[in-house]
């Protein structure tokens, strides 16, 4: 492009053009200050280019990768949400102050006030007792599992004499997640149920008429009234027609 590089100065013109144009709804939060404040050098990350090589192909360099960002907590958390799937599952708040609000507690204990305990407190907790306490991972692990144990019982127990209280006082409470599954099951197990007693009557009429060959409906009738007039004879305790012989 020469001595100047002029890409910069065209970035607003292109916001502009695809607001224009209809691509975008609205302009960009940046649009006017990059106006007052024009950028002096280009905001895009440049190519580079290897020249074409006769025969064996070089591999693209690697200065444009981003490098690998690990952070500590990673595996610890690797480690208590594998054991824990079912935390995952609990609600949690996202929403933070700084981005690193885990630095501004006290971690010396794993119950914070104002926050809700979750895997992340078991993870921050264990962190403090690698480092202040000089634990070892699985042992931190088990101290800072146990005391998280500890606190959701007393949380659970609160909950139910909560209930009881308020039962107590004539509160009302619905049914709760195991009723609700036990009547879905049972309505479940009465669907398969009348499903499986019709497919074995259909096995049974067609394995019948396999040996007897198709039968109308009359004929049905006529087989079905015969077999209940031997049911009637065959009776425990029914009279015999046939007459004893004389001695």
């Amino acid at each position: 492009m020469g001595k100047y590089d002029f890409r910069p100065l065209r970035v607003r013109s292109a916001a502009k053009a695809l607001v224009d144009t209809g691509r975008n709804r609205a302009l960009p939060p940046w649009y006017d200050i990059i106006g007052d404040i024009p950028p002096s050098e280009t905001l895009a990350r440049p190519v580079q280019r290897a020249p074409p090589v006769r025969g064996k192909a070089r591999k693209p360099s690697r200065m444009f990768q981003p490098l690998p960002i690990a952070y500590p907590e990673d595996k610890l958390r690797s480690q208590f949400f594998g054991d824990h799937p079912w935390e995952l599952a609990r609600p949690r708040l996202v929403v933070e102050d700084s981005g690193n609000d885990a630095k501004g507690y006290d971690w010396s204990k794993i119950q914070q006030p104002g926050k809700q305990l979750d895997g992340e407190s078991v993870v921050q907790r264990q962190m403090w007792l690698m480092r202040h306490k000089n634990y070892s991972k699985a042992f931190a692990y088990d101290v800072a599992r146990k005391e998280f144990y500890r606190q959701r019982h007393l949380s659970d127990i609160k909950r139910r004499v909560a209930k009881e209280e308020a039962m107590y006082v004539g509160a009302y409470f619905g049914k709760g997640p195991l009723e609700i599954g036990m009547e879905l099951e049972d309505k479940a197990f009465e669907k398969w149920k009348a499903w499986a007693t019709t497919l074995i009557e259909d096995e049974e009429q067609m394995r019948a008429q396999l040996f007897s060959g198709p039968q109308t409906a009359e004929e049905q009738l006529e087989v079905d009234s015969g077999e209940d007039a031997l049911e009637g004879v065959a009776a425990p305790g029914a009279a015999s027609p046939i007459a004893a012989p004389r001695r």
